[in-house]
């Protein structure tokens, strides 16, 4: 029997070896699609590495077959098939490819999702126009996953297009207190467009305002909004509550200044993703709240909505709900003190610790591939919120989806800013400011602003933490103002020490702890003008 030529033997062994290369990069894509439609782990070390193969697997599902076809087609070139360990290297990559293709196929189905969670939240207001009080259609809006977007995914420069001019300080921190201000070149200066406040997530240890949620603001600034993205101090040289802080700092350069910009103070929705998620979660939670605001206690930090993506809402996994293993990272890198060495402070920097009756309309959106923060938590905090809150609270849960889904353009990703949009868009409704003309003076009475839909079911009793700023919102609002004391209508405010007399800005929204007949009388019991003596200017004949 005649031997194989010297020539041949070479050739067969670069073929053998194409076939073992191809079943090995077969066998890596293979088990990456499996991890993206179901992650190895949502817990311990592991969990990191399987969020960042699902993560970017489970969003460009489409790319990644190119990317595996690519490569077997180069070793199918080289003659992987004639080897067995080729052959089962194919099957292995066609598997992999319907895999991927039926991740595809979930996310296509997922705007779905967003429309009945926003449909059970707002059984009314959900797309309703300026005048209407009924649905302008019964069926969600029409949104196009554009090829183009898929094709270009993460590469698509959104900031270029809405973004003109240096980035803007809002505070004394240099970098990490510097803003950009998102908005089309064409609204008016005095368009009063509504606005949202993007808080960029990374474990409050890494990011920046140029990395997250950049779809949703470009969405929003096309459809006429005007969105802030901030930076924000990071730990380890930033301290808890540096973050939350520079957090509310930012709101209050928002109402004082994004008039300037086209927006509207008087409606202002924030927005967060992971770290960004327990953020926006909080500040929404804890309006006006002075351990929060240090050295501009007095400033307006409340907002009209909140939208938290794959939220952390607690540090002390009081439910069970969280991960105790991210316990050792914020006690050494974040609080700089353990839960046993200072509990109160683990305890007021939780969400889930000041939800209240007083909450503003939520809505949150988590996935239930989650590697990185248990979406387990997300259900807990929204069944505490729609326990007691008197506002709509949406909850959208994306099979399927991981940690950082929406970063870059995918199917979710324009489902999610079409759905926030719509959420954004009804609460205006419900506030009346989709009627509103540009620059109409006065802000809302604080009934008005969250007005109670009469076909929600009344929330459970429940015994409130602790005593909030946002308790100016009324849970009725027809129940009758309290009448003032005889003995004056001038508030006093024990927690900041400030007194706010009839007519001035924040006089109806001010809890009265303390009432004057007179600015004397106020300014003799320690209390000092809010805003200085200009803005609390009175007398008692209205003069």
């Amino acid at each position: 029997m005649a031997r194989p030529s010297r020539s041949r033997r070479p050739e067969r062994t670069r073929q053998q070896q194409a076939g073992r290369r191809l079943l090995a990069l077969s066998a890596l894509g293979a088990a990456n699609t499996v991890n993206a439609r179901k992650p190895f782990a949502r817990q311990g070390r592991v969990s990191i590495p399987s969020f960042f193969g699902g993560w970017l697997t489970s969003e460009l599902p489409l790319h990644t077959i190119g990317v595996q076809a690519l490569g077997t087609a180069h070793y199918l070139r080289r003659g992987a098939l004639r080897s067995p360990a080729g052959w089962v290297g194919l099957g292995a990559s066609v598997a992999s490819w319907a895999g991927l293709y039926g991740i595809w196929k979930q996310a296509l189905g997922q705007g779905e999702i967003f429309d009945a969670a926003l449909r059970e939240a707002f059984p009314r207001d959900l797309d309703a126009g300026p005048d209407a009080d009924e649905h302008l259609d019964d069926d969600a809006p029409p949104v196009v996953v554009s090829r183009r977007r898929i094709a270009t995914g993460p590469f698509t420069r959104w900031k270029k297009r809405y973004v003109s001019g240096p980035s803007l300080t809002y505070g004394d921190a240099g970098r990490r207190n510097q803003l950009d201000v998102w908005r089309r070149a064409d609204l008016p200066a005095d368009g009063r467009a509504p606005v949202l406040l993007q808080v960029h997530g990374g474990a409050w240890i890494l990011g920046n305002k140029d990395q997250q949620a950049m779809p949703l603001m470009a969405h929003l600034a096309e459809h006429g909004w005007v969105c802030v993205s901030i930076n924000y101090r990071l730990s380890p040289r930033a301290t808890w509550p540096d973050h939350i802080v520079d957090v509310k700092r930012a709101l209050a350069w928002i109402k004082d200044h994004i008039a300037d910009h086209g927006g509207d103070p008087d409606f202002v929705a924030i927005t967060g993703g992971s770290a960004g998620g327990h953020l926006s979660s909080l500040a929404a939670l804890t309006p006006n709240l002075a351990e929060f605001q240090p050295g501009f206690e007095d400033a307006d930090t409340s907002v009209v909505a909140a939208v938290p993506f794959y939220g952390v809402y607690d540090w002390t996994n009081r439910d069970g709900t969280g991960r105790s293993d991210m316990e050792p990272m914020l006690a050494d890198l974040v609080l700089k003190a353990t839960r046993e060495e200072d509990p109160e402070l683990w305890d007021h920097a939780s969400s889930m610790t000041w939800v209240t009756a007083s909450a503003p309309p939520f809505f949150v959106v988590h996935g239930t591939n989650d590697s990185l923060v248990p979406v387990e938590q997300a259900r807990s905090f929204v069944q505490m919120l729609r326990a007691v809150s008197a506002q709509p609270v949406a909850y959208a849960e994306l099979p399927g989806a991981q940690h950082a889904f929406e970063v870059f353009d995918s199917p979710r990703t324009i489902y999610s800013a079409h759905a926030v949009h719509r959420f954004l868009e009804a609460v205006r409704h419900r506030l009346g400011h989709d009627a509103e003309p540009a620059g109409s003076g006065e802000p809302a009475e604080a009934a008005e602003r969250f007005p109670v839909d009469p076909d929600a079911p009344a929330p459970a009793e429940r015994a409130e933490p602790r005593a909030l700023a946002g308790e100016r919102f009324p849970a009725d609002p027809d129940a009758p103002a309290p009448e003032a004391p005889a003995h004056g209508p001038i508030k006093g405010n024990r927690d900041s020490m400030k007194y706010h007399v009839p007519g001035s800005q924040w006089y109806e929204r001010t809890i009265a702890e303390e009432w004057f007949a007179t600015v004397e009388e106020a300014e003799a019991a320690g209390f000092a003008p809010a805003g200085g003596k200009a803005r609390q200017r009175w007398t008692p004949d209205g003069d």
